[in-house]
């Protein structure tokens, strides 16, 4: 056995050790971080994608236009001439996830007319693009016999190469049949897988066709770093109206759904989703897969939209392989969809109520308020007239005791003069006889009348209205208030104090009580009759 120096083998294992330090951080970028997506970036494609789904009618417009221009360019070439069955495969191939009925009734035309015109490769070409589309609606049995009565023998490059991708898609089709079925599902998916790398060789390497199965196949022996790398870069090159673009960021999905990085598998499946509505692609699985996962997630409005969307696209392009998958998870959402609307619409029944009960004691809150405030203008009205009333009293009190000045002045001259005149006798006489006090008392009672029937102008009626109408109390001609009427509108006042009421009326004590207790006697109800005096008041003016 050769030897190896010791230095040899040092260096070679330090130049391995550099390069898986220089290799590492790539592989661990692809595969830990490098399709790392952030929340905000997820809820920008999605709403990117909400704005493309309202204007995919106008994608499909311009994609019926394009097929309608390769139907006239035909009608204008002699049937079944070369050039007419190239027509034929390319509006078969503009049908492709768009109508399968119509791509079938295509394919199936040019496998006729290539047949009559012996021209076997086109004939071949139609019988494996139709064998895909036949799985696709779900003919398998007509699908495999289509694939297996095809010879290969003597297939040119380009042939082989569409040879192995008819048959991979179509294996790939069928497995979706058996999902949930693992023994039949692994069958025709490793059969798939098998027929993928059997097609790469057939394609230019560095080619767009060659870089996606390439990316796929990687995906599918679970190298997802190799994957992540090969795709990212074959996105970065192409434009999303590629329809490699939709597959691509389909597959970077699903590899970020393996590690459990949700922001940035909802990231891929909405780019992949654009390029499938920006194509009028109808055979989609995109919009589907993100429909489940926002669903998954709560996302309820999001997911029945794209849910609906993709209903729709599998009953136009008559995709049966798709039909019951999105199917089952469309009725899944609504029925979550219509057991939220009906806790919304209970919510939003209890929040009317509460609404209008809130409205009803608002109505009342108004209601008491300007009750209140129009108590307090009447009491601010009544304010203003006991206050004018006030003024009026207050005026006509200065007026009174001016007067008594006056009076009082006359009466100190003239007994001056009386008593300067030795006329003491005559001075005796004027004052035994009470003329004095007389004159001011009947002033003083003007006076007081006049404010306190100011005060309460209906005060006669209202008392007579507390008496017996045989003890009601008649006025002389001439009289505001009499004796009786005058205790009482002290007692009125608030005014208790016998005393003061007898020397102000001029009156003894014992006559004041026997004027009240007269008046009393003569009352309606006697228990009451001074809490019905005292309930007396005035009328705004």
């Amino acid at each position: 056995m050769k030897k190896t120096p010791d230095g040899v083998i040092f260096a070679v294992s330090m130049r391995k050790l550099v390069a898986l330090i220089i290799i590492l951080p790539f592989f661990l970028s692809m595969y830990g971080g490098g399709l790392s997506v952030s929340a905000g970036q997820a809820e920008d494609a999605l709403r990117n994608l909400d704005r493309e789904i309202k204007l995919f009618e106008s994608y499909k417009e311009r994609r019926v236009s394009r097929i309608d221009s390769l139907k006239m360019d035909r009608s204008r070439m002699a049937v079944g001439s070369r050039p007419w069955l190239e027509q034929t495969m390319a509006i078969a191939k503009s049908y492709n996830a768009f109508n399968n009925d119509s791509a079938l009734f295509y394919y199936s035309q040019g496998i006729e007319w290539s047949a009559k015109e012996n021209l076997d490769s086109l004939e071949t070409e139609f019988r494996l693009r139709r064998a895909t589309y036949l799985s696709i609606s779900g003919y398998i049995h007509d699908a495999l016999n289509e694939i297996n009565d095809i010879d290969t023998t003597g297939f040119s490059q380009g042939l082989r190469s569409t040879y192995y991708a008819a048959t991979r898609q179509m294996y790939s089709y069928i497995s979706f049949y058996y999902e949930g079925h693992e023994r039949h599902f692994d069958k025709w998916h490793n059969m798939a897988v098998d027929a993928q790398k059997h097609l790469l060789p057939t394609l230019p390497k560095g080619s767009d066709a060659y870089m996606l199965n390439l990316g796929e196949n990687y995906y599918y022996c679970r190298e997802y770093a190799r994957s992540a790398e090969v795709l990212t870069e074959l996105i970065a090159r192409i434009e999303p109206q590629n329809p490699d673009y939709a597959i691509a960021c389909h597959i970077l999905a699903s590899i970020a759904g393996s590690r459990g990085d949700i922001n940035a598998r909802i990231y891929y499946l909405a780019l992949s989703a654009i390029s499938d509505l920006r194509n009028a692609t109808l055979e989609v699985t995109s919009i589907q897969e993100l429909g489940g996962l926002l669903y998954e997630r709560g996302d309820l409005d999001r997911a029945h939209n794209y849910l609906n969307v993709a209903i729709d696209n599998v009953v136009q392009s008559r995709a049966s392989v798709r039909m019951s998958q999105t199917t089952e998870l469309l009725n899944i959402v609504e029925s979550h969809h219509n057991r939220q609307m009906a806790q919304w619409r209970r919510l939003l029944y209890v929040i009317i109520v509460f609404l209008f009960i809130c409205l009803i004691a608002l109505v009342a809150a108004i209601w008491y308020l300007k009750r209140q405030l129009r108590q307090v203008a009447s009491m601010k009205q009544k304010l203003q007239t006991a206050n004018r009333a006030k003024d009026v009293y207050i005026s006509q009190f200065l007026n009174l005791s001016s007067i008594f000045m006056d009076k009082l002045k006359e009466f100190c001259k003239l007994t001056n003069r009386k008593i300067s005149a030795g006329q003491t006798d005559e001075l005796y006489k004027i004052t035994k006889s009470g003329k004095f006090i007389e004159e001011q008392s009947r002033e003083f009672y003007k006076v007081f009348d006049d404010s306190f029937l100011n005060l309460y102008p209906d005060f006669v009626e209202k008392v007579n209205a507390l008496l017996h109408p045989d003890e009601q109390i008649i006025l002389s001609d001439g009289e505001t208030l009499n004796s009786d009427l005058r205790i009482l509108a002290f007692m009125r006042l608030g005014i208790d104090d016998t005393n003061r009421v007898a020397h102000t009326l001029n009156y003894s004590v014992n006559t004041i009580y026997a004027y009240r207790n007269k008046l009393r006697n003569r009352a309606i109800n006697r228990d009451t009759f001074e809490a019905d005096i005292m309930a007396i008041g005035a009328t705004p003016q």
